[in-house]
């Protein structure tokens, strides 16, 4: 499959086994969905994503394997409709007029870098969390309130943007200031880290912030019985 490397193939088979054991094959159509959904914007927008990889895999869909697993549809479309709605921002994005802005500091940074966001982004994040929200609800109407998983998805959304812009780690390079997100990468020289931890890449800010769809997710859920 030309969406996925070998092991990001073998990977995805394991979540999907995951959640089909959990949830049923309803769980594993909110999944194919976001997975679907997600590679074909990427295509659309000649995004430079790639081929998933094993730790994008997980990092996209490791909270809501673990949460179907556990039986939690809600907690797990939660999780699901923050990665859904952090793909959308992101791919829908790069069509935005006007240069994105760190979500913290409002200062403009270029097309996909780490914790920017523009107000076509945003909205089709939301889109995202909503479209999500209401497959969840069509599938399993009596197991998942859509305006609570709407919001996580939005939540996830958010929280990847303000990782991004705080702690996830940022390179340079000393010579011609051009920025990186992994370590490790040469251009004029050696880049050197700027800001953030170094071992919080995007992977891992994309896996917190399923996390945070499903905490809040699982909270709101609680809250409304």
């Amino acid at each position: 499959m030309k969406w996925l490397t070998g092991g990001g193939l073998a990977t995805a088979g394991a979540v999907g086994a995951a959640v089909t054991a959990g949830l049923g094959w309803q769980g594993l159509a909110l999944l194919f969905a976001f997975f679907l959904s997600g590679s074909v914007l990427t295509q659309l927008t000649g995004g430079a994503g790639g081929r998933r990889n094993v730790r994008q895999v997980i990092a996209n869909g490791g909270a809501a394997a673990l949460a179907a697993l556990a039986g939690f549809w809600t907690v797990a479309a939660g999780a699901l409709a923050a990665a859904t709605a952090d793909t959308w921002a992101t791919e829908i994005g790069s069509y935005s007029p006007t240069p994105p802005r760190l979500i913290t500091t409002g200062v403009p940074v270029s097309h996909g870098a780490s914790g920017g966001i523009t107000p076509l982004g945003t909205a089709g994040g939301v889109a995202g969390a909503v479209f999500l929200a209401a497959l969840a609800w069509v599938l399993a109407p009596a197991a998942a309130g859509s305006a609570i998983v709407a919001g996580a998805g939005v939540a996830g959304m958010l929280a990847d943007s303000l990782l991004g812009a705080t702690v996830q780690g940022l390179y340079e390079c000393p010579a011609c200031g051009a920025q990186f997100e992994r370590g490790g990468a040469v251009c004029h020289e050696p880049v050197q880290r700027i800001r953030g931890w170094a071992w919080l890449d995007n992977d891992g800010v994309n896996l917190a912030a399923t996390l945070v769809g499903a905490g809040v997710a699982a909270l709101g859920w609680r809250l409304s019985r």
